[in-house]
């Protein structure tokens, strides 16, 4: 019988920082600084050990996303699941919610991707999900972490070493799945679409999906690229889609994000339409076909109060959570909510789906056009009006200073005269993120000089007292 640890079963890890290695959305960093093979050897051992506590010996499915490091990470994420016992399934190139829907509805006990989803092609990331598709919890990722830093002994014998096998025909089942959703005869017909791939893993099922429904595609950044993934493009710089969308006179265009688990709009105009509007659009349809239990549409405290108080004045009920597609999905499940989402594009129906996925829900707000005989424009015209929002993020590098932020007095002055002078006519929310080494301050107001001036003044106080 052997005792292994992280640190004496195989490889000898790097210093790991001494925060937390799980964020919002699992394990994320630099590669070959945090994100490192030991690392991800590691990982992959003490979660086989997990996944075999609450399923026993099974399958693994590891999906990724374009950038270079990401096969560098996959195998060694299969060195340390097969080092474990487990059978590791490599479906390649894919989207997040591809995995998530393979793991649900496969023999699979658990699935891995291998992204930093929106972050830089230098970034990457481990996102685990349960047998059921979900994320893992608090509990399942505390003990990884503590099998990794050597904290948690596991006693082996007789041990059988797990097999790995390529797989990449499974990502047909989730296209399939997604098609089989959508009205049938060639919904999109008559539509011309814009679709930013950013570089990524949509560019293996969205253009395909789109053109066997009937669109009319215009790609842009249709190729895996790790070099240029989510650079100046995709969903967190929605200029070049804008730009394609208005010279081409498309009908609208879609912008993924590396792993394509968020999607953002914009209309024949140019004019974005993000996870509020998604969520505004999808929830009346909803609501409408009485398939929207209790009128309830869960979203995070990002979302834009002209939002809110849109969809309560024509009878609906919204519920805010913490930043997080996790957090999102956590409320839906406790209150049977059927859709939420974020205004970062991560959007969640349970007709459909157990994750948040960027393609299926631009398939879905395409199709919503052509029931409703409506453009993009006019539905976004028809909607509500936004209060100025501005989003800003503050490097800070300390990450102490960054998870301590709450404690520094000045700035929760600053914030509470900030909310004071505003009253109900806007908001703040200052925040460390979970998957970049930011600050985010928000600020909200009816009027844009007075989110200009809150947003300035709360930005310096951070530089000055934490950056």
């Amino acid at each position: 019988m052997v005792v292994a640890t992280a640190n004496n079963a195989f490889l000898n890890l790097p210093e790991l920082p001494k925060s937390k290695l799980f964020g919002t959305d699992g394990i994320r960093g630099q590669a070959g600084h945090l994100l490192t093979a030991p690392l991800a050897l590691a990982v992959g051992f003490w979660a086989g050990q997990i996944y075999k506590e609450q399923s026993g010996v099974g399958a693994i499915a590891i999906g990724q996303d374009s950038r270079n490091s990401s096969d560098m990470l996959a195998m060694s994420l299969t060195a340390g699941l097969t080092a474990a016992g487990l059978e590791v399934w490599n479906l390649g190139l894919c989207p997040t919610p591809c995995v998530a829907y393979l793991t649900a509805n496969t023999e699979a006990i658990g699935g891995i991707m291998i992204s930093a989803s929106h972050n830089p092609p230098e970034d990457n990331g481990i996102k685990l999900f349960t047998a059921k598709g979900t994320k893992i919890g608090k509990a399942e990722a505390s003990a990884i972490e503590a099998g990794v830093r050597g904290n948690r002994d596991i006693f082996l014998s007789d041990v059988n070493w797990g097999q790995h096998y390529p797989r990449q025909g499974l990502v047909q089942q989730y296209t399939t799945a997604l098609e089989e959703s959508l009205p049938r005869d060639r919904p999109l017909a008559g539509l011309k679409i814009v679709l930013d791939l950013a570089w990524g893993a949509s560019v293996k099922v969205a253009p395909t999906l789109f053109q066997s429904l009937g669109a009319e595609v215009i790609a842009i950044h249709e190729s895996p690229n790790g070099d240029r993934i989510n650079v100046d493009c995709g969903s967190t710089n929605l200029h070049s889609l804008q730009k394609t969308v208005c010279e081409t006179q498309a009908d609208l265009g879609f912008a993924f994000d590396g792993d394509a688990d968020r999607v953002l709009a914009v209309d024949s105009q140019g004019r974005i339409v993000d996870g509020d509007y998604i969520l505004y659009f999808w929830g009346k349809l909803l609501k409408n076909k009485a398939k929207l239990p209790n009128n309830l549409l869960i979203a995070t405290v990002m979302a834009n109060l002209g939002f809110e108080r849109a969809w309560e004045d024509i009878g609906g009920r919204l519920i805010r959570t913490a930043v997080g597609d996790q957090h999102v999905q956590a409320q839906m499940w406790e209150t049977g909510a059927m859709l939420g989402g974020e205004q970062s594009g991560h959007v969640i129906c349970h007709h459909y789906s157990c994750s948040g996925d960027g393609v299926q829900t631009a398939l879905h707000l395409a199709c919503l056009t052509r029931q409703l005989g409506l453009s993009l424009w006019e539905m976004r015209d028809e909607s509500f009006e936004t209060y100025p929002q501005l989003l800003k993020n503050v490097r800070v590098a300390d990450a102490e200073k960054r998870c301590a932020w709450a404690e520094c007095d000045p700035l929760q002055s600053a914030i509470a005269q900030a909310e004071q002078a505003m009253g109900d006519q806007g908001r703040v929310l200052v925040r460390a993120s979970g998957t970049e080494p930011v600050i985010r301050v928000m600020v909200e107001a009816s009027q844009l000089e007075t989110a200009h001036h809150w947003s300035n003044y709360l930005v310096d106080q951070v530089q000055e007292h934490l950056a």
